[in-house]
Order: C-alpha cells, then structure tokens, then sequence
C-alpha cells in the first residue's frame, strides 16, 4: 500500500524521520567517567567518546539538549596543541582540557554556541571533556582536578 501525502505533510515525515535517525545516531554506548576535585569532591558523568576523525568533527553539533550528567570526551590519541570551536553546536558548553594523566589543564568555561571562534587549549593535551555550560563552576571543578576514566595513564 502506498500513501501520498501533500508536499508539506510528506517534507515534514522525512525531517522527522531524519531527526529521529540522527538521535539514534547519538545514542552510542556512554562511557562511565569521574572528575575528583582537590576538594575531596567526586563527580560521575556518563560519556560518549569521539576516538576517531569523524566523530570529533561531528562533536555535539546540532544538538539541542544534554542531560546535566552526560557529555562528550574528544580522545586524540596523541598529545599536541588542540583548537575546539563551537560551529553548528547549538549548546553552550564548558570545555576541559586535559592532560595524558588526566588532569585539567584549562577550562573554557560557557562556549558561544554557533562562534567559529577558535578555542585553544594553551598546552599540549590528550583529551577535550565537554560539559554543559555552568558545570564546571556549579560543581567546583577546576584546573588541576583529575579526569578518571580508561583513557589517561596514572
């Protein structure tokens, strides 16, 4: 059987169509991650990694919402100098630096959504942990504070 559907009614089943594939897409298995605090504090999040080009292109692009525990860890392989921008990511966010032993070198704290300002690390790092916007002051986490999670060496 096939339905025919007036123009706008068909153009808006395929837009949600896409929207709904591109959510699944997102879905990816999160990963456990904690930031402890040299205040003693523990915080626990739950994370998509981006280990490859593609992914760390994409980012968080396009989306519209995060749940305040989740977030997204950028794994570079290897350490250098890193630049982050914010085109097409509609969320403001905190974004963490962070060294190969896990600790935060800096953060850019509550990005402009949509800027094709570049945001560099100031330091070679492995890793960028994107949160967002407010978590880092909210929560007390600041350079120096350890990322654990499988990806940084002790």
């Amino acid at each position: 059987m096939t339905i025919s559907l007036p123009g706008r009614f068909a153009s808006a089943i395929v837009g949600l169509t896409l929207l709904a594939s591109a959510s699944l897409a997102y879905a990816q298995a999160l990963e456990a991650l904690s930031i402890a605090t040299q205040g003693g504090q523990r915080q626990n999040f739950k994370v998509e990694v981006a280990r490859n080009d593609a992914d760390r292109a994409q980012g968080l692009m396009y989306r519209r919402a995060m749940p305040a525990d989740q977030g997204m860890l950028f794994d570079f392989a290897k350490v250098g100098p890193v630049s982050m921008w914010m085109q097409n990511t509609y969320l403001p966010l905190d974004m963490l630096f962070v060294r190969q032993d896990g600790t935060v070198a800096r953060i850019a704290a509550n990005t402009e959504p949509l800027s094709t300002r570049t945001i560099p690390s100031g330091e070679p790092v492995l890793a960028v942990l994107e949160l967002n916007a407010g978590t880092a002051a909210k929560l007390g986490i600041k350079p120096g504070d350890r990322i654990e999670h499988p990806l940084f060496k002790r």
